[in-house]
């Protein structure tokens, strides 16, 4: 038996949103390194998360609340280094957008710009929909 090859063609923000409104599955996998990266990529996920959890999972923290944004993006840039196809989405740390907008505008672009992230996932529901607005305005987008 032989495996079918992923997909080569990138991933991205719209075909993403074309999936979910025709309620069609997609493959969400966290990753915190560039070797677990490269294999889901390969295995054809749709979407690789470097979630806030890397705190509880590699850091060793009790709880993610510690992670900051310099270990996110750090983990976010090793991911990169091992996806070619999925579409990466990096998860915003505690506090890196519960102060302002234009901090939380600030760090999410530091995720695109300095880390290779193609959107940002932000948690809080209905109270956090202007901070989205305001994110997808800067061209960011943004998963929940």
């Amino acid at each position: 038996m032989s495996a079918t090859p992923a997909p080569t063609t990138r991933v991205t923000a719209p075909q993403i949103a074309r999936h979910k409104g025709a309620a069609e599955p997609l493959v969400v996998i966290t990753a915190y390194d560039a070797p677990t990266a490269r294999t889901v990529d390969a295995a054809g996920a749709d979407m690789i998360l470097v979630g806030d959890s890397v705190g509880t999972v590699v850091l060793g923290y009790e709880s993610t609340l510690p992670v900051t944004m310099d270990e996110m993006l750090h983990h976010t840039r090793a991911v990169r280094r091992g996806v070619g196809r999925a579409l990466l989405i990096a998860d915003m740390p505690f506090a890196s957008y519960h102060v302002s907008k234009k901090d939380a505008l600030h760090n999410a672009a530091r995720f695109v710009k300095e880390a290779g992230a193609e959107a940002v996932k932000i948690e809080g529901g209905q109270k956090r929909v202007p901070l989205i607005a305001r994110l997808i305005d800067a061209e960011i987008p943004v998963m929940g």
